[in-house]
């Protein structure tokens, strides 16, 4: 079995002993065996009451802390976590399966990838979420834009699992398409007051990376209409793919 970016695992199967470097990974993996998952990230919130170790963020994990632990394999993403403590993890002998996801497709198929190598059985929650997700694109009924960041002001752009998620609920993400971003960049900054003109329909606004509260984000926009959203039904890619067909308000 190869990870996304096409390293093999050559470890035991099943997996006993596994570190979460990636909250949506941790969710999923936890659905499964949560027994067998040592260590997580302190963003690695759901579920709840998680007992395990944690190993600082997905940024600047503690290297030392997560190799104590002995784990068979850690599992990291591509980008949320950085090339090199993936290179030092492996350097140090520490299996590190990466994954690498910009589609709702690809996450599917990216985790039943992950599990089928773990030698874990493939949750009943993975096979809805393909049937969900993974059919033919809807209507669409609104176009939006996404910030996920002020001061400077930055939004979801182009090639992203967010704007992919969107897609696939009917809600075209303005910063997806070139007239709006011509550099195709994924995290674009914009000033907000382009923002605010860009002509969608709605401002979503999530409560992650950047906390957005209803005191905090809607009064910066006079022209379009803005709606609190959770950031992990936006975001995340594990149980959550679920929840998120359903609305992905708060």
């Amino acid at each position: 079995m190869r990870d996304d970016l096409g390293t093999a695992y050559d470890g035991p199967r099943p997996v006993t002993r596994v570190v979460s470097l990636v909250p949506s990974l941790t969710e999923a993996l936890a659905s499964v065996a949560p027994e067998r998952l040592v260590g997580a990230t302190d963003w690695c919130t759901h579920p709840a009451g998680l007992d395990v170790t944690r190993v600082r963020g997905t940024k600047n994990p503690d290297l030392a802390a997560v190799r104590a632990l002995r784990p068979d394999v850690v599992v990291a993403n591509r980008e949320e976590n950085r090339e090199i403590d993936v290179r030092r993890l492996r350097a140090a002998g520490v299996r590190v399966w990466v994954t690498d996801i910009r589609t709702v497709p690809a996450a599917v198929a990216s985790m039943e990838r992950l599990f089928a190598a773990l030698g874990w059985e493939s949750p009943e929650w993975l096979a809805r979420a393909r049937g969900l997700w993974c059919g033919p694109l809807p209507a669409v009924t609104r176009r939006v834009v996404v910030p996920i960041w002020r001061d400077p002001w930055m939004v979801v752009g182009a090639d992203t699992f967010t704007g992919d998620l969107l897609r696939r609920l009917g809600w075209p993400n303005l910063y997806a398409e070139p007239r709006h971003n011509p550099a195709g960049e994924r995290y674009p900054k914009v000033e907000v007051a382009a923002l605010d003109g860009a002509g969608a329909d709605a401002v979503l606004l999530p409560d992650e990376p950047y906390v957005f509260t209803a005191a905090d984000g809607p009064e910066a926009f006079e022209r379009t209409p803005t709606e609190l959203v959770s950031g992990r039904l936006l975001t995340w890619y594990g149980p959550s793919l679920v929840e998120a067909a359903a609305g992905i308000g708060r």
